[in-house]
């Protein structure tokens, strides 16, 4: 199980695939704030609605200095069909090998239709413009979520 992370500390540096392959790193944010996203899979009812969502509140949140990247364990080619599919704006990374997740404290043990298994813990970490966190959420709902952290963030 990996530990969460807490306001203050040092976001981890990450490097991943994009939907067209193109490498993406949380350094090339730096002076920017950035939502960070974690969800399961591409192309599922919860996630599809996340994504929507961020896509929907991208303009707003792009005016308050925030840009949002949604992390899943998907393959690129996945991760282009998600997009085509449902004409999503934010910038989706691809973590196959789950370092990032983990990283993030959001990969491990969860609770899911009453069992526990392990697999993508839904989280949202906002990075402030020198690479702190500045909130982490663990656990969150796909649905209401993105209103939330409008909210929350004074957007």
């Amino acid at each position: 199980m990996s530990e969460r992370l807490q306001p203050g500390d040092t976001a981890p540096a990450f490097t991943l695939p994009d939907a067209d392959g193109n490498e993406v790193s949380l350094a090339a944010y730096q002076g920017r704030k950035v939502i960070v996203y974690f969800y399961p899979a591409a192309l599922t009812p919860g996630c599809t609605k996340q994504a929507c969502d961020f896509t929907d509140n991208l303009e707003l949140l792009a005016a308050a200095g925030y840009d949002v990247v949604g992390v899943s364990p998907d393959k690129p080619e996945k991760l282009a069909k998600f997009r085509e599919k449902e004409s999503l704006k934010v910038t989706l990374v691809g973590d196959p090998s789950k370092e990032v997740l983990e990283a993030y404290g959001a990969y491990g043990e969860k609770k899911l239709y009453g069992k526990t298994v392990t697999g993508v813990i839904r989280s949202t970490v906002v990075v402030d413009e020198t690479g702190k966190v500045e909130r982490a959420l663990y656990n969150v709902k796909a649905t209401g979520h993105v209103a939330k952290i409008v909210k929350d963030l004074g957007v």
